[in-house]
């Protein structure tokens, strides 16, 4: 008989445990470069995707920026239509009464001052006494008057605001300390 041991189970065999070992290693290895491909292939398909989020909200500011006065020149278009109706006139009837004219300005004041109102730009225009605010209200000059200190006395022109953020200060004239 031979000095070989006979191993019922061959896992029994000395090295066969390296060889399960070895096998296990090369497939865990397999494994691990199987995730590693996906995990790659979802970074770049998620980095691309990134991309494209990014280009498309680049691309909506820019046509934003580009087109936010729209609604704006939209409204003013009827008071321009005005004003060039009222120089058609002037010229085709040189002798129209001035009350016609005036009246045919103020309507297009309303008209101007509707489009403004529609776009949210606001007026200044405080009225006599009114508390001095520098943030809506920029002092031309202090003159003595019969009422109290730093409070506005006369509008020399009036402010406008777009939603809350000040457009121009109202330019004021403003009492001074007795």
């Amino acid at each position: 008989m031979s000095d070989t041991p006979v191993y019922p189970d061959p896992a029994d065999a000395p090295g066969a445990q390296a060889n399960d070992a070895a096998l296990s290693l090369e497939q865990q290895f397999a494994e691990l470069q199987a995730k590693h491909a996906e995990v790659s292939d979802a970074y770049l398909r998620a980095k691309a995707e990134a991309e494209n989020t990014r280009r498309r909200s680049e691309e909506e500011v820019s046509k934003a920026r580009k087109f936010a006065v729209e609604s704006f020149a939209d409204s003013l278009l009827p008071v321009k239509d005005s004003l060039e109706a009222a120089i058609a006139t002037h010229v085709s009837q040189p002798d129209a009464p001035a009350a016609t004219v005036l009246e045919g300005v103020h309507a297009t004041l309303r008209q101007l001052s509707a489009a403004l109102e529609r776009n949210k730009v606001l007026e200044i225009n405080p009225s006599a006494g009114t508390r001095f605010d520098p943030h809506h209200h920029q002092a031309i000059s202090m003159i003595p008057a019969d009422q109290e200190p730093n409070t506005v006395v006369g509008v020399l022109q009036k402010g406008y605001l777009i939603a809350d953020r000040i457009l121009r200060p109202a330019l004021v004239t403003v009492a001074a300390p007795k």
